[in-house]
């Protein structure tokens, strides 16, 4: 997701019967892999080091396909990462075939683009007894028009998809392509730079999040975290596990952590932008709160991913 907003809204529930508070969803998107270079073994590296890490640490979670970037590098490899993540126990959702937004397509053609994204990842869950039941929106992006985004949810009820809300997320995407820049380049400063800067900016925006829900609900809610399957992640999985610790987050399922009331919220939201569920709450209820100390990623990232985006 590229915003960056951190507004929230109020909504009185009961307490959950399982532990509600203190808990947060890991889900990843981007499947196969996000990547600054379309190199396999690079790829391969990294979602084996993600991979073992959550094992590791025994963390549940959930990868968003697209399974456009399947043909990008070696289909059959692709496929076997895809294989790999259902094998060590993890669920994958939808993410659509070509990360499209539907600011650019009709409703139509939009949902035509998740039932191609299904392609692969529908029947390698079902070898393994799972069946597909995620769809994360690429961008947050939900629809421009009511009518379009109406259309666009009654789709996917319709074909037994549930929408995978984010309330907690750290722009990692950010820094993910200046850490594959400095990991290629074997630039160890550049590479420990970033890592520290990314921990640290993760470790604020949670504190912030966290704020944000214990004022809304008057109690801890459960988060869902939006990551990426990067390198970067891969490489600070463990660090990661000691800010959530930190932050007495533990981990869930994505089911459990929607079993929160907070997600029976509803999203009346219309328009262009990507915004977080807190933020959609937030507007629908007419309320907000303070984000003082809010700060955007640190100027060398955000020079950094311009200049590598710009050039590819």
């Amino acid at each position: 997701m590229h915003k960056h907003v951190f507004l929230a809204a109020l909504l009185l529930a009961p307490p959950l019967s399982a532990r509600a508070g203190d808990t947060v969803a890991l889900t990843f998107d981007d499947l196969p892999g996000l990547t600054l270079h379309n190199s396999q073994p690079y790829v391969n590296d990294a979602n084996a080091r993600l991979l073992d890490g959550l094992k590791r640490h025994g963390f549940p979670a959930i990868g968003f396909v697209n399974e456009g970037k399947i043909a990008d590098m070696d289909r059959t490899q692709q496929t076997a990462l895809l294989e790999d993540w259902v094998a060590a126990g993890f669920d994958l959702g939808n993410h659509t075939y070509s990360h499209e937004s539907p600011n650019k397509l009709s409703a139509r053609a939009y949902t035509a683009d998740i039932l191609k994204g299904e392609r692969v990842i529908r029947p390698l869950l079902e070898s393994h007894g799972k069946t597909l039941t995620w769809f994360r929106y690429p961008y947050l992006e939900t629809g421009p028009t009511k009518k379009k985004k109406t259309d666009i949810e009654a789709w996917l009820k319709d074909h037994n998809y549930r929408i995978a809300p984010v309330t907690m997320e750290n722009s990692d995407w950010m820094f993910s392509e200046p850490y594959d820049d400095a990991v290629t380049r074997k630039n160890a400063r550049r590479v420990a730079k970033i890592r520290a800067e990314y921990l640290a900016y993760t470790d604020r925006t949670l504190t912030l999040y966290q704020k944000a829900g214990r004022a809304l609900f008057g109690r801890d809610m459960a988060y869902v975290m939006l990551l990426h399957d990067t390198r970067l992640n891969a490489d600070c999985i463990d660090d990661l596990a000691d800010i959530l610790k930190r932050h007495d987050l533990g981990v869930v399922t994505l089911e459990q952590a929607m079993a929160d009331p907070a997600y029976q919220t509803p999203d009346t939201y219309v328009g262009k932008d990507g915004l977080e569920w807190l933020e959609r709450w937030s507007r629908g209820l007419n309320k907000d709160l303070p984000w003082d100390d809010f700060k955007d990623p640190p100027k060398d990232i955000q020079t950094a991913y311009t200049r590598l985006d710009t050039d590819r």
